[in-house]
């Protein structure tokens, strides 16, 4: 058999080349393009609130590995008719107020933002059935402080059991609370509520999806039992759903129900700046110093001694700080 090509045919050897249009430096600036905020993600799909409707988006191409998340504010182009079928596209993210991270876990270094520009963490716990979990709810505090977040304490089912144990805890934190019970008067959450956009966390089973349903009654939220075996709450929420308080007064995040909440993000110099008051004692603290109860020479501890610090204040943010390497289950 004879070569098809001689070894001098070099053409033949060469990998073909790409022939694309040469790229343009200009971009499209989207002067038409109207502003919304995301209620919902669904595989790829994103729920927008335009001008009071509901519209469905896909992301941009430009927009590359950006991520898109409940809350976000957007612009978006194309059809924003919200009739069936019609479709949009988000072209742009406004920057963000406030980012609400997680990890998976916390050795893994990949942070995963569940909503965006919420002014409020409220955790969600009941007072029992299922009984509720400490370890957990400090770290949703942690995460609510690092993200700048105002927390509340929303406790539940009182009809069960007396909050009074549960708010000893948190006291000395100044962090604010509420009690409900199944049935009763929500007036109190209302009022926290009321003008502020708001996220709802906590473990499966606390009552979220029921607390969500009974302010805001369209939201129609599936609602679980707990297991009686296991004590755990089954999840009834697959994915974060942003919605309007009645009467334009506010906004609330209803989200999937959670049981461990990574803090690898979390540094112990940002959760300090949470508390202006302690944090202008460890002005002499030595250099890396995590402000842990195992630290020496620790502005905490001297102005415990000296009487300028309230002991109890100190060790709950201490335990706050302990929360970041501790399992939450």
């Amino acid at each position: 058999m004879t070569n098809r090509y001689s070894v001098e045919d070099q053409e033949h050897y060469e990998r073909p080349r790409r022939r694309t249009r040469p790229r343009t430096k200009d971009r499209p600036t989207y002067d038409d393009a109207v502003e919304g905020v995301v209620v919902t993600v669904d595989r790829g799909r994103y729920t927008l609130l335009v001008d009071g409707r509901k519209v469905m988006a896909m992301k941009a191409r430009p927009l590359g590995r950006k991520g898109v998340v409940v809350g976000d504010r957007v612009r978006v182009v194309g059809d924003v008719s919200g009739d069936d079928g019609a479709l949009s596209r988000i072209v742009e993210v406004n920057e963000r107020v406030t980012t609400l991270r997680r990890t998976a876990d916390d050795d893994d270094p990949v942070e995963r933002i569940i909503v965006a520009n919420a002014e409020q963490l409220v955790v969600v716990t009941a007072l029992a059935d299922p009984e509720p979990q400490p370890r957990l709810i400090d770290r949703a505090l942690v995460a609510a402080y690092d993200a700048g977040m105002q927390p509340l304490l929303c406790l539940t089912k009182a009809d069960l059991a007396d909050p009074e144990t549960l708010l000893g805890t948190y006291r000395s934190l100044g962090v604010p609370w509420v009690v409900t019970s199944r049935g009763g008067d929500l007036a109190a959450v209302r009022e926290r509520l009321a003008e502020r956009t708001s996220v709802l966390v906590g473990s499966s089973g606390v009552g979220k999806s029921t607390l969500v349903n009974a302010l805001v009654p369209e939201a129609h939220r599936d609602v679980g039992i707990v297991n009686a075996v296991t004590g755990r709450g089954r999840h009834t929420s697959t994915s974060a759903y942003m919605l309007p308080l009645p009467d334009d007064d506010g906004w609330i995040i209803d989200t999937p129900g959670i049981r461990s909440f990574g803090l690898a993000h979390v540094r112990p110099e940002n959760l300090i700046e949470a508390f202006p008051d302690l944090d202008e004692m460890t002005e002499d603290c030595p250099r890396g110093c995590t402000h842990g109860e195992d630290e020496p020479e620790c502005g905490l501890d001297v102005a415990v001694t000296e009487g300028l610090a309230d002991p109890e204040r100190v060790e709950s943010f201490r335990r706050l700080l302990a929360a970041r390497s501790v399992p939450d289950y």
